[in-house]
């Protein structure tokens, strides 16, 4: 039933789906099923497009019967199409029922999966097909407008390009000239007698040293230290050391606020559970102290007991701004400077020295490090923070440490939770004891949407429109794409009922009050109450991103009270806002000044803003969701848990009494769920499962079964399919050279791959600073009412391209050149670019040299020219993105004076609207490749590029002959291509050529490319630049 629910509510456009719980009674079918709510063309229409089963527009009614030809389609002809309509009636065919009851059931006992129906029933008859399948616990789809009927024993996509017969696949057919032709031939002919003899025998050592490969730095100082006396002297200077300290005035004062923290009066318990106990779990309450004291209180104890030299804490956070804030705090109240005995580790960036004794990481910093050191053989303490998040890495970590303990007796863990779940955790760890720290807050009271609506007299009003009558309520009932159970649960409410106690004006705002999305007005208008009303105090708004960040930000910019400057500071703060001035968030305002913070759930638990004395929480939470069955990842507004609720509500009272508003009914409160569901179960875990085989601890669906909440098997296979597909596994689920190559860069595979492919073939600046993008955040930005000018500068950036990608390169490399000159700030500002995050990309571009040369695939001694021969060929830059972001491809089908656009999972997708070819309209090649996809109110991808089928043919996926017996295909047969067979069999000469000279380099990252296959790269170049040629010509 969860796994029909996330169905319905990750797909709010898709088309009717069937999807049957196993049963053996019959039992009327809920009103999901019902023909009412079924298009005209079947239950469920083409590839999940609202109103695709509606044969309506241009060339619509296509393939919907025989009468006439593409350009006699007329629906919107009233008398064509009521002839249509009659001649459609008459090509149905009748349902015989009991037929049908009889093959299903024989389907359901025999040993077939799936049956395909390929029968012109009505709707009425498809659905009673769909009744059988059900009664039976079978799943039932109709794909391609009703012509394709599917009765399964596993569930069924949303898509199938199986069954799609006029977008499911396509036949391309290579053109080449004779020219062309002529030269490959040439070019083959002289590598192929000249390789005969270079066969490489050299193949990928193991057991080379991996600590510099993976960028991190293994502390030192047990070496130097391996004497006892050596051992002693130091931990008797570290204790006089932190002795001294603590007698200086200013620690003695932070001494005071420390005792007064609610973990201090635990300080005794928390040290002897962790002596008597190799694993403890503790919850704390917001404010408690916890991620500060405890990690300080081990150390403390440590060096007290002259152990300080063996000691070495990590204590691990979930993000990088975290893991700054609280090393920098503990230092401060050590009295020391950040890097002496606590310091910090992230993935581009460290502080810390051979004193460090306790050092905070980010999570993926610590998975890393057990790749060089699975037993972490160095570590004597390990504190995992924020677990009650349950990220992905969290999870991850967890099971490697159950696994790792009985191996490591005398290695302490201590999880730290910030909710009450205890439990869960203990369980897990063999009923480990727990310790919870209650909270040190001020009374907070607690007012929810109908408390508000009554206290501050806004008045929300209806969204109705048109010729619809009734309540907004009414209308949105009617609107079942954007439903969601606890929005539904509030709109089945008797209103004047269940608020009876309130006044009509509240009634009338309830009544008209939308879940579907946030009212930006209704949180100004709660602000400005506050600010009128209530006493001073900072205020923290809880929104989902940085879209209602800045929107709110331009509405109080004209509000007449808040849009003053010199009484209001208004803040933002976003996780992927690097701009932001992170002093004056955490600093007090001056007097007379309100300090106003506009924040995602990164303020629930990673920082603490201490003077926040109101909260405003709209309820929801941007969180990103796996469709494991469509293969697409889906980033929508979601409610948030009552943990995450009592997160929110914990941030005010810090200082003194303080109130939450929480911008929703307590009915909807009352329904959330305990907790959110763990990242584990909904992402991608392609990245995840190649890190699980370099940790060498089994199989990939073995290991994640141990999960506290293991992730569903079919998400599972996608990730392991996908690994094979790239050559990053091999088909007994082994890392191949390229895949243990892949685990040294810590970047999503298919970015690793593109950045190896760029260093091979002479391409690699253009690599690096793609894959720096992809992997941090886009340099481009989004000003608040300049929208139009920063899209037009990103268009600019990319020329002629039809690729976000180049447009990266190209802002990059104008970046650079203005620095040289001293006016970087002045091109950014002109150009709609941020110079922190291009800081960044240029810091990782740097790290991601160093892991290439740590590899062996660049040799930094060489020079840059070296590696950047066709750094600025735009078609082997296009080809080297295909190599990375395939199997990400699709389909540019010309559609008049439009282009539509297929893939093979989802059938048709769109053109991600912050994209440079959102407004191409036709391209002059024939396919994209793209980085990622993610179903908001649509499926869209996001930064693509246009390729040729050259490309694709020399760096997308294997080439198998087609099952027609003509020509070659891939993708499991989703893209075919035909030629003459001298061109066919040129390019698969090239292309297998092209596979040995990759695999050759990849097993022996030392031979020279620029010799052993100068003449493959001569041959690839001449082949891609004839394709560019023939398209400048049209």
């Amino acid at each position: 039933m969860q796994q029909q629910l996330s169905f319905l509510c990750l797909s709010p456009f898709s088309t009717l789906r069937f999807l049957l719980p196993f049963s053996s009674k019959p039992f009327p079918l809920p009103p999901l099923f019902q023909i009412a709510a079924m298009p005209p063309h079947g239950p469920n229409s083409q590839g999940g497009r609202r109103g695709g089963g509606f044969a309506s527009g241009r060339g619509g009614g296509h393939r919907g019967g025989r009468a006439g030809g593409r350009g006699e389609q007329r629906w919107w002809d009233p008398v064509w199409r009521a002839e249509r309509l009659r001649q459609q009636q008459a090509e149905v065919e009748v349902l015989d029922e009991n037929e049908w009851w009889n093959k299903i059931e024989q389907m359901k006992t025999g040993g077939e999966q799936e049956m395909v129906i390929r029968r012109n029933f009505s709707r009425a008859d498809q659905q009673t097909l769909s009744d059988m399948a059900y009664h039976m616990g079978l799943y039932f789809h109709a794909y391609n407008k009703g012509k394709a009927l599917v009765v399964s024993k596993v569930p069924l996509p949303d898509y199938r390009a199986d069954l799609d017969e006029r977008h499911g696949s396509t036949q391309k057919e290579i053109k080449m000239s004779t020219e062309t032709e002529k030269k490959l031939g040439s070019l083959l002919k002289t590598t192929q007698e000249s390789g005969s003899s270079n066969a490489s025998t050299s193949g990928f050592n193991d057991q080379q040293d991996r600590t510099t490969t993976l960028g991190l730095k293994r502390p030192d100082s047990a070496s130097k230290l391996s004497d006892s006396l050596e051992k002693e002297k130091f931990s008797v200077a570290l204790k006089e050391r932190q002795e001294k300290l603590k007698a200086s005035d200013s620690v003695k004062a932070l001494q005071a606020f420390r005792e007064k923290l609610p973990a201090f009066k635990m300080k005794e318990e928390f040290l002897n559970s962790v002596s008597q106990n190799q694993v403890l779990v503790v919850s704390g309450e917001t404010g408690c102290g916890k991620t500060t004291q405890l990690p300080q209180f081990i150390l403390e104890e440590e060096i007290s007991s002259l152990r300080g030299a063996d000691c070495n804490i990590i204590c691990t956070q979930p993000r990088r701004i975290s893991a700054i804030s609280v090393a920098s705090r503990i230092s401060t109240e050590r009295g020391e400077s950040l890097g002496e005995s606590v310091g910090y580790q992230i993935r581009l960036e460290s502080k810390r020295s051979d004193q460090t004794r306790l050092l905070f990481c980010t999570t993926g910093v610590l998975l890393r490090r057990l790749i060089e050191d699975p037993n972490l053989t160095s570590i004597s303490h390990l504190l995992v923070d924020e677990i009650h998040e349950r990220g992905m890495n969290e999870d991850f970590l967890l099971i490697i440490l159950r696994d790792l303990l009985p191996r490591r007796p005398d290695l302490r863990l201590i999880l730290m939770s910030a909710t009450i779940n205890a439990d869960l955790f203990s369980t897990y760890f063999g009923n480990s004891p727990t310790m919870h720290i209650p909270g040190f807050t001020f009374p907070v009271a607690e007012l929810f949407l109908e408390d508000v609506l009554e206290k501050s007299r806004y008045s929300i009003k209806s969204s109705d429109s048109g010729n619809y009558q009734g309540s907004s309520r009414g209308r949105r009932r009617e609107s079942e794409s954007k439903k969601d159970d606890m929005t539904t649960l509030f709109e089945d409410l008797d209103i004047n009922v269940h608020y009876k106690s309130y006044s009509s004006a509240t009634r009338l705002s309830l009544e008209a009050w939308s879940g579907a999305q946030i009212d930006l007005d209704l949180v100004e208008a709660t602000i400005e109450h506050i600010c009128r009303r209530e006493g001073g105090g900072a205020i923290l708004v809880f929104l989902t991103g940085w879209d209602e960040i800045s929107n709110l930000l331009e509405k109080i910019k004209g509000n007449n009270l808040l849009g003053d400057s010199s009484k209001f500071l208004i803040l933002p703060l976003h996780g992927s806002m690097p701009t932001v001035n992170q002093r004056e968030i955490f600093d007090r305002p001056p007097p007379n000044k309100r300090k106003i913070v506009l924040a995602t759930n990164i303020a629930e638990s990673s920082i603490t803003i201490d003077d926040v004395v109101y909260v405003v929480d709209c309820g929801k939470a941007k969180e990103t969701s796996y469709d494991a069955l469509n293969k697409v990842a889906c980033l929508l507004p979601s409610w948030i848990s009552k943990a995450s609720a009592h997160q929110r509500r914990g941030r005010a009272g810090r200082v003194q009494a303080g109130v939450c508003y929480r911008l929703y009914p307590k009915v909807i409160y009352d329904a959330f769920p305990q907790y959110q569901l763990p990242e584990i179960i909904r992402t991608p875990l392609q990245e995840l499962s190649l890190h699980i085989k370099s940790l060498q601890v089994g199989s990939i669906g073995s290991f994640l079964a141990k999960a506290l909440q293991p992730p569903d098997a079919l998400a599972v296979e996608n990730a392991i399919e996908l690994l094979k597909t790239i050559g990053a596994l091999d088909d007994m689920e082994e890392l191949t050279p390229l895949g243990r190559h892949l685990c040294t860069l810590p970047v999503d595979p298919n970015i690793g791959k593109m950045l190896l492919i760029g260093a091979i073939f002479q391409c690699v600046n253009p690599a690096l600073t793609i894959a720096a993008a992809l992997a941090y955040r886009s340099p481009f930005v989004l000003p608040l009412n300049r929208k139009e000018e920063a899209d037009e500068a990103k268009r600019y950036f990319a020329g002629d391209s039809c690729s976000d990608h180049i447009a990266l390169v190209k802002a990059f490399e104008g970046y650079r050149d203005s620095k040289r000159g001293g006016n970087e700030k002045e091109f950014c500002w002109q150009n709609f670019l941020s110079p922190v995050t291009l800081r960044m990309i240029e810091d990782m571009r740097n790290q991601f040299l160093d892991l290439l040369s740590d590899i062996g695939f660049v040799d930094k001694s060489r020079g840059p020219n070296a590696y950047n021969q066709y750094s600025h060929d735009m078609e082997m830059m296009s080809a080297v993105l295909c190599a990375g972001l395939y199997p990400n491809v699709v389909q540019c089908k010309r559609r008049g004076k439009r282009t539509a656009f297929y893939t093979k999972e989802l059938g048709k997708v769109d053109i991600h609207p912050g994209s440079v070819n959102a407004r191409v309209n036709l391209f002059s090649l024939p396919y994209l490749v793209y980085s990622e996809k993610v179903k908001t109110t649509s499926v869209y991808i996001r930064d693509s590029t246009n390729i040729s089928d050259y490309a694709l043919l020399m760096f997308g996926g294997n080439l198998n002959p087609s099952q027609t017996g003509e020509g070659i295909e891939m993708l499991g047969g989703y893209l075919h291509f035909s030629a003459s067979k001298n061109v066919l069999e040129l390019i698969q000469r090239l292309r297998g050529e092209v596979d040995k000279l990759l695999n050759r380099k990849i097993e022996d990252p030392s031979l020279d490319i620029t010799v052993e296959g100068k003449g493959v790269v001569s041959a690839v170049v001449e082949l891609l630049s004839s394709r560019s040629n023939r398209k400048r010509d049209q």
